[in-house]
């Protein structure tokens, strides 16, 4: 079995079920719902213990179960074609030189974590049809300036 049929085979379960994703979330738990939806769709792991919550609620053998632990070949071909993460893409290609600009006048030369990173999503009622409010949380990684002498700064936090 491919990490890609256990996926199908999760997601045609949960159709049969009827179940929701916070549903599943609150029967796994142990983190966030993104992380658990995320391995479940093949695209992050799940610890021993969430695994084997996982197996046990989906009925899985003992080698999926372990293949839901394994560390995934992650992502998506480029651009994405699904109309909702292709907005996600939009977004980042129109306004990401701003926010590059701004976080860096903020916290100097470096990235935002894709990896020691929070994400939070809400359903805001609005008279013109509800609005999804995102937060995002990512921890400012500098980049290393590699053979800084003496005086010169080793990486690129912002300098007062």
């Amino acid at each position: 079995m491919t990490r890609a049929q256990l996926t199908e085979k999760i997601l045609d379960i949960k159709r049969e079920r009827n179940w929701t994703w916070k549903q599943i979330c609150a029967e796994i738990g142990g983190v966030s719902d993104t992380l658990i939806v995320g391995a479940l769709l093949g695209q992050m792991k799940l610890v021993k213990p969430l695994a084997k919550k996982a197996a046990t609620l989906f009925g899985l053998s003992e080698v999926e179960e372990r293949m839901l632990n394994e560390v995934p070949y992650r992502g998506t071909a480029m651009p994405p074609t699904d109309p909702l993460i292709y907005r996600f893409y939009e977004m980042v290609m129109v306004n990401g030189p701003a926010w590059k600009a701004l976080i860096e006048e903020e916290f100097g030369d470096g990235i935002m974590s894709a990896i020691d990173f929070d994400f939070h999503f809400e359903r805001m009622p609005h008279e013109k049809g509800d609005r999804v409010k995102i937060e995002m949380s990512g921890k400012f990684l500098p980049y290393k300036y590699y053979g800084a002498e003496q005086g010169i700064p080793a990486y690129g936090y912002k300098e007062e």
